[in-house]
């Protein structure tokens, strides 16, 4: 690969991008950009421009990609009720392809001819983010420094840092206790003191959420309105889908909702422990299953399930724009042109229930199951039906007992 011109750094402020830009330019000797995502991570992003203004950058993008973000990722894939290995709600996957396709834009805006992320050589951000690179721009440079250069080590980092006048915060001079990465779907911590996976994870891990010990003793009532699939509205009030998850946020984190201690298997082979809180993403969830039972076929619904798994170990591994994670969301889309309506739901110590649903493509017909008479269903015909769906085994068991087989 010829070396790099212009390259479009995905800049964060702190101590890794900060010392990958000052690396780009020493050793790579190439214009730097830097792109800044805001994503609902909670942060102040203005210091991330003082600093790359310091280091000499010409051309600064800080984007604020929040409503994008909710609209165009975070909902199409919970339209699908996408969980990794049956419990994460994949807050940091689904990210990545909207950095990723907003990188390779600036690059496109500004004449890049690379770009560049912070993820090791270890994790999945490092797929992520190059599979979304390759596959919106075949032709584009990818620059990984944690694969090229030789600071391995937090102390090698801060004595790079010290020799080219970084600036480093204090809490990053000794070892940090966590790595956090955080946007409006979740934080997810990994590392140091959560290295161990048989200790509890201490309580100041935690950012977004009370203890469910702590949460209040009285339970808090929501109804949640959905159209086409989508969350709408809270209690009536119409949202947009970056403000309504906000909302869900504050609403789960202080009734202790949303806590997960994941052992996961990364795609790169290694199993690693995280620590995540979605406190509106896990309510979301009990949500749009609640408005689907109600106005899903149990068909669609169990065909749908079948499929979440291979949807979400896309979205996991990097491959949302590949044809086969388009294909099924085509399928899931399809199946969601009636999932409208509003689900009530109970908050209290940590636990989401659904406590009522209703809508006006309801499937559920109280005529039909009724425990009182009713002139709807005649009973003896599932007479019929039980012995049809009985036949094979029926004819499987005489066949057997014909072999002399005592099953």
């Amino acid at each position: 690969m010829s070396s790099p011109k212009k390259v479009v750094l995905a800049y964060s402020g702190g101590l890794d991008t900060s010392i990958i830009l000052k690396w780009l330019q020493e050793e790579k000797g190439c214009e730097v950009v830097t792109f800044t995502a805001d994503l609902g991570q909670g942060e102040e992003l203005e210091p991330a421009r003082r600093k790359a203004e310091a280091a000499g950058v010409k051309e600064i993008f800080i984007d604020d990609l929040r409503e994008e973000f909710v609209r165009d990722f975070v909902f199409p894939m919970f339209r699908a009720n996408a969980l990794y290995e049956g419990l994460y709600l994949l807050g940091t996957s689904i990210a990545r392809p909207l950095i990723s396709k907003r990188q390779i834009e600036i690059a496109h805006q500004v004449g890049a001819d690379a770009v560049c992320h912070g993820a090791t050589g270890k994790g999945n951000d490092q797929v992520r983010f190059e599979l979304g690179y390759y596959a919106l721009d075949p032709e584009i440079k990818v620059i990984a420094p944690w694969r090229e250069w030789d600071l391995n080590s937090r102390n090698k980092l801060i004595e790079y840092a010290e020799k080219h006048n970084i600036e480093i915060a204090k809490d990053k001079r000794g070892e940090a206790p966590f790595s956090v990465d955080a946007n409006l779907l979740h934080t997810s911590s990994e590392g140091k003191v959560l290295e161990d996976p048989f200790e509890e994870a201490p309580e100041y891990i935690y950012q977004r959420t009370v203890s469910p010990e702590e949460a209040p003793d009285k339970a808090t009532f929501i109804e949640i309105g959905f159209e086409r699939g989508d969350a709408v509205s809270i209690d009536g009030e119409t949202m947009s889908p970056a403000t309504l998850l906000t909302k869900l946020n504050e609403l789960g984190g202080a009734n202790g909702i949303g806590r997960l201690d994941l052992l996961e298997n990364r795609y790169v082979g290694m199993k690693s422990r995280g620590v995540y809180e979605t406190p509106g993403g896990t309510i979301l969830l009990m949500a749009h299953r609640g408005i689907e039972q109600i106005t899903m076929d149990k068909g669609a619904s169990h065909l749908k399930d079948e499929l979440m798994p291979k949807y979400a170990e896309l979205v996991y591994n990097g491959y949302w724009y590949s044809p086969e994670r388009e294909m099924l969301q085509a399928a899931i889309d399809k199946s969601q042109e009636l999932v409208t309506g509003t689900v009530r739901l109970k908050l209290y110590k940590g636990n989401v229930d659904i406590v009522g649903r209703k809508s006006e493509y309801s499937l559920y017909s109280q005529e039909h199951v009724t425990f009182e008479e009713d002139d709807v269903y005649d009973q003896a015909d599932a007479g019929g039906f039980i012995k049809i769906n009985a036949l094979r085994l029926r004819l499987l068991k005489a066949r057997d007992r014909k072999a002399g087989k005592n099953t």
